[in-house]
């Protein structure tokens, strides 16, 4: 038996903002919409979703509404990564135009990724370029 990562819930006082900002992040699409809630998944993950396994079928984003405003550094982010063939420093500035920032969370001088916060503050990495 295998358990099915089915989200990563993250919590904002502006569901529809926050959602709409990592949907143009990652080009996914709005599953669901609602005042208090949104769902972004991978916008191939609908058509292949009949043929996967219960447990393939790839995690969704889910945006809920809370009253307060992020505190702390996050316990948990997302790593996100360009592929080789893709100018990782373009994507970056991609993101940063959107209104991403860079952050220090203590990673030195010498670390192959970059630390950024999302418009609510959230922590993420764009990693090094990959191949897979």
């Amino acid at each position: 038996m295998a358990l099915r990562w089915y989200s990563n819930v993250i919590e904002t006082t502006d569901v529809s903002r926050l959602a709409r900002w990592w949907a143009e992040v990652l080009d996914w699409q709005i599953a669901f919409d609602a005042d208090d809630e949104v769902v972004l998944i991978p916008k191939w993950a609908a058509e292949l979703q009949p043929t996967l396994r219960f447990e393939q079928v790839p995690p969704g984003l889910v945006f809920v509404r809370v009253d307060h405003e992020k505190q702390t550094k996050n316990r948990i982010h997302m790593d996100l990564a360009p592929h080789t063939s893709d100018d990782r420093d373009a994507e970056i500035a991609r993101l940063e135009s959107l209104g991403a920032t860079r952050i220090d969370v203590g990673q030195g001088p010498d670390v192959s990724w970059t630390v950024l916060a999302d418009i609510d503050g959230n922590e993420f990495c764009v990693l090094s370029s990959r191949e897979q």
